[in-house]
């Protein structure tokens, strides 16, 4: 009896997925381990490996489908026996009869177009096989790279997104051929936009993270009363101190940025103000003793927070070490549901773009998160005399259903004396 495939659940929430690409085609036999298809699931897309062995009966969800809900059938695998006793599609029954066609048409259907199918069909089989991240296949089929002429330098030969640099695009772009091979009577027209003004516009479909990021942010927004509390901050001692850090890390291939100082700084603060590292829960409250950090890192589809646990106890050099490696995968879709997860609290940091404040909006369930905008030279006043300084503004927005103002307070008090006075996340 043939074996049900049955859409994974990637995540404890996921419910439904899209099947973005099958690595497999019927009729191919596969191991336990082999790579099956591609789900793209809200935060990232992630690989499906098979569990039997056998041959690919039969593909049930075509690629490119949305919404399959956990649990569907999306393909049957047969054993050796089965697929050697199964009778061959060919001798499913006689070929009905052709139609009469009109003689304009059989005189246009000429034998030698036809040559070319063969080759475009073992391409784009090819192109199917080969072992590629999906954020290289992306960016391929964009660049019109063929991915069968590259070798790549991931593991097992895996092609990422380094060995496309320098690629240059075959004669007939990828996604043109996918595009020329694809059944256009198949492809139903797009629904007109509803309320689109009559100005010159393209409709850009939303991938299911955009989709679930709007969703969980107008849900915060309506269901989580926000507060927001901002603190001015003076930068000079911590970049001192990650000045000296980093030189003496430098034989070790480590450097510390401003935002790895700042993860320990939040992490530290809450297990100081206990108050703020909480979880609303309807009639009770969570009230957690390890605080782990979900550090927002922006991606071609949207926002993914990768989680750092334990901050509060790990080394800045640590901390930084798995800061690279997580934002690294999550740009290419690599990381695993418990990687980002969870979290206690958020830290969301835009002072690369030059933003000098903003308020971020919390990502439930946790009950807050710290946003933090550019450090920048401002008059200052240290030691009750006017100067200059480098400070940053850092403004923290609360659950007040689970933090009061006054411990909020508390927590940005604390944090500001730890990015002010550094060595004392070192004690």
């Amino acid at each position: 009896m043939p074996i049900e495939l049955k859409m994974p659940a990637l995540s404890p929430t996921m419910e439904e997925g899209t099947l973005a690409r099958w690595l497999v085609k019927e009729g191919d036999s596969v191991r336990s381990g082999d790579l099956l298809a591609e789900i793209e699931t809200d935060k990232a897309t992630m690989e499906y490996e098979a569990v039997d062995e056998g041959t690919i009966a039969k593909i049930v969800v075509p690629e490119g489908s949305e919404g399959v809900k956990v649990g569907a059938v999306i393909a049957l695998i047969a054993g050796d026996d089965e697929a050697a006793a199964a009778p061959a599609p060919a001798k499913a029954g006689p070929a009905p009869a052709p139609k009469p066609e009109p003689e304009v048409v059989k005189a246009a259907a000429a034998p030698a177009p036809a040559a070319p199918a063969p080759t475009s069909a073992a391409r784009s089989a090819e192109r199917n096989r080969v072992k590629a991240s999906p954020l290289a296949r992306r960016l391929a089929a964009a660049q019109g790279i063929d991915l069968a002429e590259l070798s790549g330098s991931g593991p097992n030969g895996r092609i990422v997104k380094a060995d496309l640099d320098g690629a240059t695009p075959s004669a007939a772009p990828v996604a043109s051929a996918v595009r020329a091979e694809a059944p256009v009577a198949e492809k139903p027209a797009p629904a007109p936009v509803v309320g689109a003004p009559d100005i010159p516009h393209e409709v850009i479909k939303l991938s299911n993270m955009r989709k679930v990021i709007a969703r969980r942010l107008t849900e915060s927004k309506q269901q989580v009363p926000h507060i927001y509390l901002t603190v001015d901050i003076r930068l000079d001692a911590l970049l001192k101190l990650r000045t000296e850090l980093n030189a003496s890390l430098e034989s070790r291939g480590v450097k510390l940025s401003v935002n790895d100082m700042l993860i320990k700084a939040l992490a530290v603060a809450l297990i100081e103000v206990p108050s703020c590292n909480v979880q609303y829960a309807g009639d009770q409250m969570l009230k957690f003793s390890r605080a782990d950090i979900s550090v927002a890192v922006s991606i071609p589809n949207g926002l993914i927070t990768p989680i750092i646990t334990d901050a509060a106890n790990k080394s800045m050099s640590a901390i930084a070490t798995e800061m690279k490696d997580l934002a690294a995968r999550a740009k290419e879709g690599k990381l695993q549901p418990h990687e980002y997860q969870g979290g206690t609290a958020s830290l969301s940091n835009m002072g690369m773009f030059g933003i000098k404040q903003f308020e971020a909006v919390i990502n439930p369930p946790q009950a807050m998160i710290m946003a933090i905008g550019a450090g920048e030279q401002r008059p200052y006043v240290v030691d009750g005399a006017l100067s200059v300084a480098t400070v940053m503004s850092a403004t923290g927005s609360f659950d007040h259903r689970a933090i009061d103002g006054a411990d909020g307070a508390q927590l940005m008090a604390a944090f500001k004396r730890l990015v002010e006075h550094p060595l004392g996340m070192l004690a």
